[in-house]
């Protein structure tokens, strides 16, 4: 039982430190220290139960470890499941793609327009502001338009102004 409950807490306590890295990379400091205090509480009892009689009990050490690997993959996938955030999508495209644009904007993505130049020809590049839930459908949108635009995601952390569509709104 003892060996359950090192596996879960370790589980449980590196899936929380992974959320309150994320979650603080994305400007929610309150939720990142509530997740870290919860982590720290959840790691004094599982270390706990580790030392007490770790002396000829690789067992716990083991179960320990496992538990921290487990706990990190966990947290991963939470994370990507939860896709807290936002995206910048750079779009570069040839130029006047005005259905594109459209459509875009249409689905309540914000769109900006600069001119670019490539080693050939000038390109349109469009950034488009959007929240990591729904930047797959953003992609898919821009490749229904223009299946060779090259297309570069980066997270974002908007800081001022500009037009913030319900597909970023928190």
């Amino acid at each position: 039982m003892i060996y359950l409950f090192i596996f879960v807490a370790k589980v449980i306590e590196i899936s929380l430190g992974t959320l309150r890295m994320i979650v603080i990379a994305n400007g929610k400091k309150w939720l990142g220290a509530i997740l870290q205090l919860a982590s720290a509480l959840v790691w004094i009892f599982s270390t706990e139960a580790v030392l007490v009689g770790i002396h000829g009990n690789f067992l716990k050490i083991a179960i320990f470890a496992i538990g921290s690997f487990a706990g990190s993959y966990a947290g991963s996938y939470i994370e990507e499941k939860l896709a807290i955030g936002s995206n910048m999508l750079t779009c570069i495209t040839e130029p006047g793609n005005t259905a594109m644009v459209s459509a875009l904007r249409n689905a309540g993505y914000a769109v900006t327009i600069l001119k670019g130049y490539g080693i050939e020809s000038e390109k349109e590049i469009y950034l488009i502001l959007t929240s990591r839930k729904k930047r797959h459908k953003a992609v898919l949108l821009v490749k229904e338009y223009d299946k060779n635009c090259m297309i570069v995601s980066e997270s974002a952390v908007s800081v001022n102004g500009g037009y913030v569509s319900q597909s970023v709104k928190r």
